[in-house]
């Protein structure tokens, strides 16, 4: 099989011609990665451009959604779930709030904390939008992995995340 002739593999062959003395062997897996993850970012997005939302606020929404009934959460699980900061989530919070697809209200545990909660509409959004986003996946995976590969590829990235998450 012939070696990749893609933008990772040129920028490789710079190194590998400028700086003999190095393996850039690993570039060809980060390198590729990276560029992979700008491209599915792309095609992720459009998906969620097609109802009105930015990729926080789709998890923002997924985040309260796969909570289960009633669908709440407190800003700080919220935020916990999402890696964003208190000011971000606030942010998304304060627009999908002004859209009607979430409420907040006092929490009934501890009268100084928060609740944000799915409104009908942001669960009928979410929805929606969840099952286009994962036809979108199946068709971006699908595409481009033969049978079995995204399985091994999966497992291969679920050993590698969780050196960083575990």
């Amino acid at each position: 099989m012939d070696a990749p002739t893609d933008r990772v593999a040129q920028i490789m062959a710079e190194w590998a011609r400028e700086r003999p003395d190095l393996d850039v062997a690993p570039q060809g897996v980060i390198g590729r990665l990276h560029r992979l993850a700008n491209h599915l970012r792309e095609d992720l997005d459009a998906v969620y451009r097609r109802f009105d939302l930015s990729e926080g606020e789709f998890d923002v929404l997924a985040t309260l959604r796969r909570a289960g009934a009633p669908f709440e959460r407190t800003p700080g699980e919220l935020t916990a779930s999402t890696m964003v900061t208190t000011g971000a989530m606030t942010k998304r919070l304060d627009r999908l709030e002004r859209r009607g697809l979430v409420t907040r209200r006092r929490s009934e545990a501890d009268g100084r904390g928060r609740v944000i909660a799915l409104t009908s509409s942001g669960r009928g959004l979410i929805d929606e939008a969840f099952t286009a986003h994962i036809a979108n996946e199946h068709r971006l995976v699908d595409e481009a992995l033969p049978t079995g590969q995204a399985a091994a590829l999966e497992q291969l990235l679920a050993g590698w995340l969780a050196r960083y998450e575990s």
